[in-house]
């Protein structure tokens, strides 16, 4: 173990050696890559703050049923029981509203008291108000078009309408950007691969010489490599801290400007940076990105050197 921590050790003085030697180098590679990070860890971090949100969002759909105008009253109450029986759950409300409640509300609620007056007739059906307690989130809004369909079914109804399409659009779109940002993240993950390939090339035909030497002496592939590795994975992971950092740092401006536009609705939303767990991992698959794009240079032209 003693001999395994030496030579890692050793490793990991020569590659920080040769970044001793080009800072100015390292430090664009760096900047350059903490870039293409950036994108994904702020699109990772705005989900992360809009999946709590959607997740605890009080769904409560409701189902408006409307009676067929040849339905009397009496057949148009009697359908009560026939949804309760499909709604199956006891904390749902069912709410009967008679034709002359609607054509009231409509009056108070649209203006168009006057213009409804000179109808005559009330045009309005018998219907039911259903308000479904079950249902409190984005993933379950769902299973209301089911009991849509089946309330559709009952006779003496003309027609069902839902109100919680809202809620399966905003499902839809948290399903949307969550694969875009998986597409820009493997994306941007190629171009950090890309940068990190073409920095260690450009290392390992400096050291040529060197390498020539190391091995005329008998250095193993393994001895030769490791700096390079190392070099490759301090580069992901000070991209990767960098990116992050300024993710962080721009949250306190966008707080600025969206605790303006939260308070005009009432809502006291701010962006909060990633947990510590999640900026580990974060760190962690950016040196990975700079560990792979090393092993790939190194491979492909120490093998050429050879």
């Amino acid at each position: 173990m003693k001999r395994w921590f030496r030579q890692h050790g050793f490793a990991i003085g020569s590659a920080l050696g040769q970044l001793g030697k080009s800072p100015l180098s390292f430090l664009f590679n760096v900047i350059v890559v903490a870039i293409a990070l950036t994108l994904p860890f702020a699109g990772l971090t705005l989900l992360d703050n809009v999946r709590p949100m959607s997740e605890q969002l009080s769904v409560e759909p409701e189902i408006s049923v409307f009676a067929k105008a040849e339905t009397t009253r009496e057949q148009a109450q009697a359908l009560e029981p026939a949804i309760r029986a499909i709604l199956a759950d006891p904390k749902s409300r069912i709410v009967f509203v008679s034709r002359e409640q609607a054509l009231d509300s409509l009056k108070s609620k649209s203006g168009l008291a006057e213009v409804l007056t000179t109808l005559g007739e009330n045009p309005l059906p018998d219907g039911y108000v259903l308000k479904l307690d079950s249902f409190r989130s984005v993933s379950e809004a769902g299973s209301v078009d089911a009991i849509a369909t089946r309330l559709r079914a009952l006779p003496g109804v003309d027609s069902v309408q839902v109100d919680s399409a809202w809620v399966k659009r905003l499902a839809a779109l948290l399903r949307v950007l969550r694969l875009i940002l998986l597409l820009l993240a493997v994306t941007l993950g190629m171009v950090v691969i890309a940068v990190v390939f073409n920095t260690i090339r450009l290392q390992v035909l400096t050291q040529r010489d060197e390498i020539a030497v190391s091995k005329l002496i008998g250095a193993t592939d393994g001895f030769i490599h490791r700096p390079f590795y190392y070099t490759g994975g301090l580069l992901g992971l000070c991209a990767g801290a960098v990116a992050l950092g300024a993710v962080t740092l721009s949250l306190q401006p966008l707080n600025t400007a969206i605790g303006e536009f939260a308070r005009l609705y009432g809502s006291a939303f701010q962006l909060a940076p990633l947990n510590p767990v999640a900026m580990g991992v974060l760190l962690a698959v950016s040196a990975t990105l700079g560990l792979a794009g090393a092993v790939l240079s190194v491979r492909r032209h120490l093998a050429r050197l050879r």
